[in-house]
């Protein structure tokens, strides 16, 4: 009998279309397969031939394990591989500066009609479950003409069986290395607060708990709003409100993107102790050190020129607790 996350898992290998997300689902699946051979096979184990020998539910599970184990290993193999090149990707970006922003969801949020209307692709969308598996990533120009990059993600689920959170974490790492999550909610969706909950949930666990997120409430069309930008008592923007599909509100979406992810930069003076030689050399690298003196108890002080993003990362990543002082 087909459970719930063999029904999930079907529809997956129905959506899949590229190579890396065929390879994806067909790995869930075999994992799924293995937890449920013992179960599978219980009415020929009871079939034993007699005292000290084995039944054939055995010998067939032991052939069955057998061959499973060895097409998991090598789609773990092939799998290893992508992902080493997801990573080399994600460092060729790091090295441009170029922000990256990937878009979740839940399923039938509106995500990939968001990701075309940004875009101008064609990414397949349409109104169903999981029409998105295969992680697709474009490159966009915000209203500071900065370029960013925005990734199409898969869409989460109520629950989602841990077979596709390990099977697609290569996927989903794309999440976890962003500089902004973009949230894509149905605001026409009644289980819109519970359905956003089941993603931060998902998130937490993948690692990207942390991540800056901006809410995206979508379909506001269905609801009678209007696009606009909310903001917190700082004036930061925490929600932008507008309808992919007509395409109203995609200007305030980049705007308020631009804000969270844009390269405005820092100039002050930092003060380093002596023994901070490795944070001094990563500011050397992601900022621009216009002059350098020691203190009087020989710390290191660097007027700095540093993308606000970068100093951001180096705080949270490096264990940079100092502030950055106006230049005199």
């Amino acid at each position: 009998m087909l459970d719930r996350t063999g029904l999930i898992l079907d529809i997956f290998a129905l959506r899949a279309r590229s190579f890396e997300g065929k390879l994806q689902v067909e790995l869930a699946q075999l994992r799924h397969m293995a937890s449920r051979l013992v179960r599978g096979w219980t009415h020929l184990e009871r079939q034993s031939g007699g005292i000290g020998t084995r039944g054939p539910g055995e010998t067939q599970l032991e052939m069955d394990r057998r061959m499973l184990g060895v097409r998991i290993k090598q789609l773990e193999q092939r799998l290893a591989k992508v992902r080493r090149q997801r990573e080399q990707g994600r460092q060729s970006r790091r090295k441009r500066e170029l922000p990256t922003l990937s878009l979740v969801g839940y399923t039938n949020a509106g995500k990939s009609t968001l990701f075309n209307a940004l875009t101008t692709s064609e990414v397949y969308a349409a109104d169903q479950l999981f029409a998105t598996l295969d992680t697709t990533l474009r490159r966009i120009e915000l209203p500071t003409h900065e370029p960013a990059v925005v990734a199409d993600t898969v869409g989460f689920i109520r629950d989602l069986p841990p077979q596709l959170v390990a099977a697609f974490r290569s996927t989903l790492e794309e999440v976890t290395e962003s500089d902004l999550i973009l949230h894509v909610i149905d605001a026409a969706d009644e289980q819109r607060r519970d359905n956003a909950h089941e993603v931060d949930k998902v998130l937490a666990e993948i690692g990207a708990g942390e991540t800056p997120v901006l809410l995206v409430y979508n379909k506001v069309d269905l609801v009678g709003g209007t696009p606009r930008i909310h903001r917190d008592e700082q004036g930061v923007p925490t929600a932008v409100y507008l309808s992919a599909a007509r395409r109203e509100g995609l200007e305030l979406l980049l705007e308020a993107v631009a804000e969270r992810v844009g390269t405005r930069q820092v100039h002050g003076e930092i003060a380093l102790p002596a023994g901070e030689g490795r944070l001094r050399a990563r500011l050397y690298q992601v900022g621009e050190v216009l002059r350098e003196r020691s203190g009087e108890r020989g710390e290191y002080i660097l007027e700095v020129v540093v993308p606000e993003r970068e100093l951001a990362r180096l705080r949270a990543n490096e264990g940079l607790s100092v502030d950055v002082r106006p230049v005199r």
